[in-house]
């Protein structure tokens, strides 16, 4: 009975925003970084921190550090999104909200350098999820794909967090994911939605690593890491300023320059992820002797594939 309200309050409480940001224009102009040419509700992805909030409520406010960060992280992703905003300001709020969540993971118990590396991790992921949002379904459908691997894991592995939130996360995914996997848009995610859902994947990822002591999870995030490592990379071989838009991840090089439809592409992130995670969930439990081989193989793989697929494509962009 609890999810059904709870489905049906994130439904409510998604339309209610999509009246209240029509009303007070909080709306995505296109740019040079864009790979959409309408105007778009912008912040959607809102749907994520309040679906954790309701989860709060229903089931007597758990990982409380975790959540107070997260509604940290997820107020100051909105201003950012209706205004300009000193990035001062936001990165300070950043690392206070991922330091709450590394005492929710309890980090503090170990050495000081496990909390400075993983700083800078969560800071790479929350870009990483942040730049990759740029055409429709990919941050809905590309995280659906991760909270159904971490919902297979806790109920048929190894249970390593509270199995109310993973479906709380899906049905507000779901919600989202209905407005936005959709070919004409009803909304964006915004920064409030992609930089909520790259934290909250954090955390949920942070406790099955520490609690299997398996980084190799990480792998859960690999094709956003592989595809954000080599841009970047990419863009300092061609002397440019990584800090400004651009336009050449892999997504948008086949959404704008090959005209593959935004779904399409999102739909084929999904799969190559899905792949990659069942492959790794499959080596982890039936031959762990040899997931760490699965961990650096399959993601040369994938950095080969992406260098090879910008060696032949890469030439229409500049054009």
């Amino acid at each position: 009975m609890k999810y059904a309200i709870i489905f049906v309050l994130l439904i409510i409480i998604e339309t209610i925003y999509f009246k209240i940001a029509d009303k007070f224009n909080i709306i995505d102009k296109p740019n040079e970084r864009s790979s959409h040419t309408g105007i778009i509700i912008r912040g959607g992805g809102i749907i994520f921190t309040l679906g954790v909030l309701l989860y709060a409520v229903f089931f007597k406010l758990p990982y409380p550090w975790f959540i107070g960060g997260l509604a940290l992280i997820s107020t100051i992703s909105f201003i950012d999104d209706t205004r300009e905003l000193s990035s001062k300001v936001r990165i300070i709020i950043h690392f206070i909200a991922m330091s709450m969540m590394l005492y929710q993971l309890e980090l503090n118990n170990y050495p000081l350098w496990h909390g400075i590396l993983a700083l800078i991790i969560c800071t790479g992921i929350i870009n990483a999820y942040n730049f990759m949002d740029g055409i429709n379904g990919i941050t809905g459908g590309y995280s659906t794909i991760t909270v159904l691997t971490l919902w297979f894991i806790n109920y048929m592995f190894f249970p390593f967090t509270d199995g109310h939130l993973l479906l709380v996360l899906f049905m507000a995914l779901m919600v989202f994911n209905f407005f936005n996997f959709r070919i004409k848009a009803k909304c964006f995610a915004g920064d409030v939605g992609s930089i909520s859902m790259a934290f909250i994947l954090i955390f949920l990822v942070g406790q099955l690593i520490i609690q299997t002591q398996n980084p190799a999870f990480i792998i859960l995030f690999g094709l956003y890491g592989v595809d954000s490592i080599l841009t970047i990379i990419h863009r300092l071989l061609l002397k440019e300023n990584i800090f400004k838009p651009h336009r050449k991840h892999a997504y948008q090089l086949m959404s704008n320059e090959l005209k593959i439809p935004h779904v399409g592409t999102s739909s084929i992130y999904m799969l190559i992820q899905g792949i990659l995670n069942a492959g790794f969930l499959y080596t982890w439990k039936f031959y762990p002797a040899c997931q760490f081989y699965y961990f650096f193989i399959s993601l040369g793989i994938l950095a080969l594939t992406y260098i090879l697929f910008m060696k032949k494509y890469f030439y229409l962009h500049v054009r």
